[in-house]
């Protein structure tokens, strides 16, 4: 990243935490009108959610699991015991551990405080719409899964035929990505336009058909399947966004693709490729296409090989 777009991006990345610790109250003394500050309430969701899972909980896994310092954790918990709320004893076999539990006070002041959490983000959720509220709840697990520690279970993308916005994604992601790694231009982006607009305009539903794959309300990757002939169907706009790559999405697109050819009756698949779309390629020799001919490619990418490929069925 250059240094000008690392210093926009460090200051999006303040100015949404100032957002957003200001819109959860994370700046007040206190969280949802309770005796605790943020940090108290998260430690007590912490113990009770490690009580019910069965868990024996010690104050060091506390401070581990929540990054916290040992003194100022230790008070917090010598408060709690003073209330009431929770008890300490020494762990069996090591005396320098205390195994935590909740008191009945504690679980009742516990169950309230997260009964106000949950209704709390009711009201900031149904306050919006279907696909504002999808689109949120899709970035919350983006963002565990770019910022946290590698634990986060990558999405599996859902295929579906295209909605309203699709296929010009379609168009917007055919140029933006092969101009960005390969530096193919306008030209390119036409031909894929073209292709695009002959589809919307004049498909056989029968016969034809288009599957865009979407990953966390996000849209990922397409792949269609257009008549060429009465026998021969043409696959055609496999992409795959960045950050879809690597969980397999290529094979089953082509796959989803295969399937409808053989229930729509066709003999055989062709498709056009390139020479330098290594990883396309790839996927294309896994599922039984052979390369038929070959030729120097001269509108798109000049010093690469355009190529044909076929996979009777």
């Amino acid at each position: 990243m250059q240094p000008d777009a690392l210093e926009e991006a460090v200051g999006e990345f303040r100015r949404f935490n100032r957002f957003y610790t200001k819109r959860i109250g994370a700046l007040g003394d206190k969280l949802l009108d309770s005796p605790f500050a943020l940090t108290e309430a998260r430690v007590l969701f912490e113990l009770a959610s490690r009580i019910d899972a069965g868990e024996e909980t010690h104050a060091v896994d506390l401070r581990a699991g929540l990054g916290l310092d040992a003194g100022y954790l230790s008070r917090m918990l010598g408060r709690f015991e003073a209330m009431g709320l929770i008890s300490s004893r020494r762990a069996a076999g090591d005396g320098r551990r205390r195994m935590l539990a909740f008191e009945p006070k504690g679980r009742e002041l516990f169950r309230e405080l997260d009964a106000r959490s949950g209704l709390d983000a009711a009201r900031t959720l149904s306050s919006l719409g279907e696909m504002d509220r999808a689109a949120l709840v899709a970035a919350f697990r983006k963002v565990e899964r770019i910022l946290g520690d590698g634990s986060a279970r990558r999405p599996v993308p859902i295929l579906r035929e295209p909605a309203p916005g699709d296929l010009g994604w379609v168009v917007w992601a055919h140029a933006e990505i092969y101009a960005r790694e390969y530096g193919w231009g306008s030209a390119f982006e036409a031909v894929v336009a073209r292709i695009v607009a002959d589809f919307a305009s004049g498909r056989d539903p029968r016969r034809e058909r288009a599957w865009i794959a979407v990953a966390e309300g996000e849209r990922v990757g397409s792949i269609f399947l257009v008549k060429a002939d009465e026998e021969t169907a043409k696959l055609r706009l496999l992409i795959l966004a960045p950050e879809a790559r690597g969980l397999g999405l290529g094979r089953r697109l082509v796959d989803e693709c295969l399937a409808f050819a053989r229930l729509a009756g066709y003999r055989r698949v062709v498709l056009w490729t390139n020479d330098s779309l290594v990883a396309a390629r790839s996927i294309y020799a896994k599922t039984g296409f052979a390369l038929v001919a070959s030729e120097p490619e001269t509108d798109f990418a000049p010093g690469t090989m355009s190529e044909t490929w076929e996979l009777r069925l």
